[in-house]
């Protein structure tokens, strides 16, 4: 067994949305989305580089990175760190391209090519807790409220 729980990836999977977060060449912090983060074993997540390029540079300049992947609904998540490697030919790349393309390995399936790959290895994680918790509430009182408040949300905006 890797570091990734089954709870973990299944967090990821139903997601799909990460926020990743790089170091530019300056030192300051990039945050990014990341709309096909997915798991791609017990050690390492993986996403479909679709317009991400100064995530990709700077994960060239240096390979340091965090991904938070968070239930809007639950207020819970998952903070994963590590290092990540920019896959863009050879065998790994055609099999991740193929996961995405077809929806094998566990991924779902995205249909969309990608010229490069984002392999992040995880070296630590950690949980992430909404701070609404602190006052007792349980899971289903949270996701009760944030349901109510993203179908309001959607009300407004129809």
């Amino acid at each position: 067994m890797g570091i990734l729980t089954d709870d973990m990836k299944q967090v990821v999977r139903q997601q799909r949305m990460g926020f990743m977060a790089t170091v530019c060449p300056d030192g300051s912090p990039n945050l990014s989305p990341k709309g096909t983060a997915t798991v791609w074993d017990d050690d390492h997540l993986v996403f479909a580089d679709l317009g991400s390029p100064v995530t990709i540079q700077n994960l060239e300049h240096n390979p340091a990175c965090e991904i938070n992947v968070l239930d809007v609904f639950l207020r819970k998540g998952y903070r994963f760190k590590g290092t990540a490697q920019v896959v863009s030919n050879g065998d790994l790349f055609d099999e991740i391209n193929k996961a995405f393309i077809e929806g094998t390995h566990g991924i779902r399936r995205t249909g969309l090519p990608a010229k490069r790959y984002v392999l992040m290895t995880v070296t630590k994680t950690a949980p992430l807790v909404s701070p609404g918790y602190t006052p007792g509430k349980t899971e289903a009182e949270m996701r009760e409220e944030w349901t109510g408040y993203w179908a309001g949300v959607q009300e407004t905006n129809s």
